[in-house]
């Protein structure tokens, strides 16, 4: 029988001091500002052993979405040229969009919900959604599916 495995996304600081130290040390390997593995331990202040049990289990989300189809539903003003601001944003940072989907306006308001392969993001996911949320037009965004 097959084992399936299941997946959290859980903030960083309700996780256990050591899962966040194996991303570190994976980070350090990755970046390589060091070489070994018992570099990256030593610098991170958690065992081999604890580094190669949960390596597999442990990886920063913008990882996960890399390469992924992600769904953004956002809420915009409904006022001339904001979505075209909202595309711009998309072109900007590489996000090859798919669909783009809207409602019709309603009370000053459009939900719009962009499918974008985020393969070539130039920015992690996170930042990439912060940006979003932080543009003048828009009301709210947020992460459908990915």
């Amino acid at each position: 029988m097959k084992k399936t495995h299941t997946y959290y996304v859980v903030e960083s600081s309700a996780l256990p001091e050591v899962f966040l130290k194996v991303a570190e040390a994976k980070r350090l390997l990755s970046t390589g500002e060091v070489k070994t593995v018992n570099e990256a331990t030593r610098l991170t202040g958690i065992s081999r052993s604890a580094y190669y049990k949960y390596r597999d289990a442990v990886m920063p989300f913008q990882h996960m979405m890399s390469g992924r189809v992600i769904t953004f539903q956002l809420l915009l003003q409904d006022e001339t040229g904001n979505l075209s601001k909202l595309l711009n944003i998309f072109a900007e940072h590489y996000a090859n969009i798919m669909t783009i989907n809207s409602i019709v306006p309603t009370n000053g308001c459009a939900v719009v919900t962009v499918s974008a392969e985020t393969m070539n993001l130039t920015i992690p996911v996170e930042d990439f959604l912060r940006l979003l949320r932080n543009t003048k037009c828009v009301i709210k965004a947020d992460i459908l599916a990915g």
